[in-house]
């Protein structure tokens, strides 16, 4: 922890106060929550980012949407519309925010659409022809003006919120204690082969009496193009320039790079300026580009389609995979024959 962070406590404290003092109102009723007869997930978060919030909802939605009409709302990060926008063929990654556009690019069958107001969001939603027979709600755990039916708390194998402070001092955005909300909790990100004693070590720290499940991430074993694809073990010492804007690049680094590549990092939903784009054109030359898919829906249009590649990422569960599938799908079912 940085000594500015250590000087800054007081003012977590009085952050925390404050989160505090607004989910006692929340709790008491005192501020109202909206629930909707259609089955709602929340997937969020106690922390800021890099929790991998996106690949659980792109599971999430491959999960149910063979048998239900699935829509996913979020806040549409950094997007340049305002209100309730619901993905089309007119959609870009400004307009939706990068990680709805990927979605939308990645799942043309579903409801894809972003509102800072998640309650007008569900709104409008339900409205539609066709209205969605389940609602993932995208970083939603700090919305309580909407009561989800059902909340999956994420946390980071190697940035556990147990062992994290809140804002400014470190990256909680309220209390531990908010995670009683939560339905499940996952730890994501972990080792493939995390052993049962590292998990139950990790349920101790955790001190839940919610099911908490593990997940890895797994990367794919091509890179893609708008028009082609390339197996990533035939780029084996073929001179690359790596480029990555999310909040936990290092493994995504870790996966592709090789001695004689070249690596640029950006901040998370980085709006890449012309000068970037220039600096990216000069470096790369002839080389072949691979990006994440979140970095790469606001590439795609500003550089070589021909060089340019993202490497997809999805989330995986180390074990119990049946038995959280299996919740999930109750919930659901559930909820939509009450409905």
């Amino acid at each position: 922890m940085s000594f500015l962070r250590k000087i800054l406590f007081p003012f977590a404290v009085l952050y925390g106060w404050i989160t505090q003092f607004r989910n006692f109102l929340y709790d008491q009723g005192i501020l109202k929550s909206y629930a909707f007869e259609v089955p709602t997930i929340a997937v969020g978060n106690l922390s800021v980012g890099g929790t991998g919030k996106t690949p659980m909802i792109e599971y999430l939605i491959q999960m149910l949407s063979e048998n239900y009409r699935v829509a996913t709302l979020s806040r549409g990060y950094k997007r340049n519309s305002k209100g309730f926008v619901l993905a089309d063929s007119n959609a870009t990654a400004r307009s939706l925010g990068d990680e709805p556009f990927q979605m939308h690019r990645k799942f043309p069958n579903i409801a894809v659409a972003v509102d800072a107001d998640r309650k007008n969001g569900i709104a409008q939603l339900l409205s539609l022809k066709e209205k969605p027979q389940v609602i993932l709600l995208d970083d939603a755990f700090q919305h309580r003006k909407v009561k989800a039916g059902f909340y999956i708390l994420l946390t980071a194998y190697n940035d556990l919120y147990c062992n994290d402070w809140l804002l400014p001092t470190g990256n909680l955005r309220e209390s531990r204690s908010g995670a009683h909300r939560a339905n499940m909790i996952i730890v994501t990100k972990c080792p493939a082969t995390i052993s049962e004693i590292a998990q139950d070590k990790i349920r101790k720290q955790l001190k839940a009496n919610q099911p908490i499940f593990f997940s890895t991430i797994t990367y794919d074993d091509y890179v893609y193009s708008e028009k082609t694809s390339k197996k990533v073990a035939e780029l084996k010492g073929v001179a690359k320039v790596l480029i990555a804007g999310i909040a936990k690049p290092e493994p995504f680094f870790a996966y592709l790079q090789e001695s004689n590549d070249s690596v640029l990092t950006y901040p998370d939903h980085h709006d890449f300026s012309e000068n970037d784009i220039q600096t990216i054109k000069k470096l790369t030359k002839n080389k072949i580009i691979i990006t994440t898919e979140k970095d790469y829906v606001r590439l795609k249009n500003r550089l070589n389609s021909e060089s340019l590649f993202y490497l997809p990422i999805k989330t995986a569960l180390v074990s119990q995979q049946s038995m959280f599938d299996t919740t999930l799908l109750n919930y659901v079912g559930t909820s939509t024959r009450n409905g």
